[in-house]
């Protein structure tokens, strides 16, 4: 029997971090963001190999940096890349990341999609935009309020 492409428990697109210091990172993520450690594969030095976490259904996997080839964001002055992530209290994971060393980007705010978000960064330079789902509102009702917001 042929194995699935995409591995049993595992979503088909899943984000992998290049962290300096991924015991720390994980102890963040898990504390700061709720999510769940899956598994941890130690390196020969010490450092992480390989760990994943997840949120809900989504996971996120992560390593150390091990190779002059691999680069974290705080190297490359920092990430365009957002991870999206719903929080069931998007006003106090703010709170508790920012407490935890986490620059915030953009303050709890509530969107014209239904989302009340907030962006920060972490302290190895990733990009968070967390949201809680406060609204469910139509495409037509969407499309009105960022006209609105836009003028046009």
């Amino acid at each position: 029997m042929a194995a699935n492409f995409v591995p049993d428990g595992f979503p088909r697109v899943t984000p992998y971090l290049s962290v300096d210091g991924a015991s720390a990172a994980i102890a963040f993520y898990t504390e700061v963001l709720e999510a769940t450690e899956r598994f941890r594969m130690p390196g020969p030095d010490g450092k992480i190999g390989h760990a994943e976490i997840a949120f809900g259904d989504s996971v996120v996997m992560l390593a150390d940096l091990c190779t002059d080839a691999q680069r974290s964001p705080l190297q490359l002055g920092g990430s365009p890349v957002t991870i999206m992530v719903y929080v069931p209290d998007v006003d106090a994971t703010y709170v508790r990341a920012v407490a935890a060393g986490a620059q915030g980007t953009a303050e709890p705010e509530d969107k014209f999609y239904g989302d009340r978000g907030a962006t920060i960064t972490d302290p190895w330079g990733h990009q968070w935009h967390l949201a809680t789902h406060v609204e469910d509102i139509s495409e037509e009702e969407m499309d009105k309020r960022l006209k609105a917001m836009t003028g046009g």
